[in-house]
């Protein structure tokens, strides 16, 4: 890990960390990306910053609160900022060239997360994409993120294998949605943030059968996950 220090933090204000925010950083290099983490007048930054070639640079401490989140919601957390630890990966994103995220960065993210995960006690639910805390601005770290790997590790959620389409009308769905963490102010949006992250093939912010089920099927799991296990 190099430390490349961000003059861009400020207090927690007491505000337990409970979630991971992983973003990409969308710039054409990896140096742009470090200059404008760093650079005062940016007024941006992140906790940490990971390479393609899995290098770990750490930016802010995990006691401060970084400026990587911007207006945000989460499961009813709106100063995301102040309660999260960000991530930045470096990749070009949809802007620049998006591309696949190398194996030797997600090894990398993946060990980082299971880190912080530890140090906080942050749950699964909370490991979560920019996409997902800000539906209606983000796209990041976007549908080629391997969030499957995290799943794996019991870090985050992945895709899921959709038991049965409800048939909620799409106000349902939208409330489901919501329960689950989004914010739906903006259906659509969110939608697409929800498919981004669970069924990347098609991310059209239409609610369908799959969408649905899919849906479903992260709630009852979670459900099933917080019940106490029969003795």
């Amino acid at each position: 890990m190099i430390d490349c220090p961000s003059p861009n933090h400020d207090d927690r204000n007491r505000t337990p960390v409970t979630m991971i925010v992983l973003h990409y950083t969308g710039m054409e290099s990896a140096a742009a990306a470090l200059q404008r983490l760093t650079d005062a007048e940016a007024k941006v930054s992140s906790h940490y910053m990971v390479a393609e070639d899995g290098t770990v640079m750490r930016l802010v401490d995990e006691s401060r609160r970084a400026w990587h989140a911007g207006k945000s919601y989460w499961r009813g957390i709106t100063n995301v900022n102040a309660a999260s630890v960000g991530i930045e990966i470096v990749n070009p994103g949809h802007e620049f060239g998006y591309i696949p995220f190398a194996t030797p960065q997600m090894a990398a993210v993946l060990q980082l997360t299971a880190e912080i995960a530890k140090r906080h006690g942050v749950k699964p639910a909370m490991v979560v994409g920019h996409s997902d805390i800000a539906p209606a601005r983000k796209q990041d770290p976007g549908e080629l993120f391997d969030w499957p790997l995290l799943a794996k590790h019991g870090l985050a959620y992945g895709p899921v294998k959709p038991i049965a389409d409800p048939h909620w009308t799409d106000g349902g769905t939208l409330q489901a949605l919501n329960r689950f963490g989004y914010d739906v102010t903006d259906g659509p949006a969110a939608v697409r943030a929800f498919q981004r992250r669970f069924r990347p093939a098609t991310i059209d912010g239409v609610i369908d059968g799959e969408t649905r089920a899919i849906l479903l099927s992260l709630l009852i799991n979670e459900e099933r996950a917080a019940k106490p296990a029969e003795s």
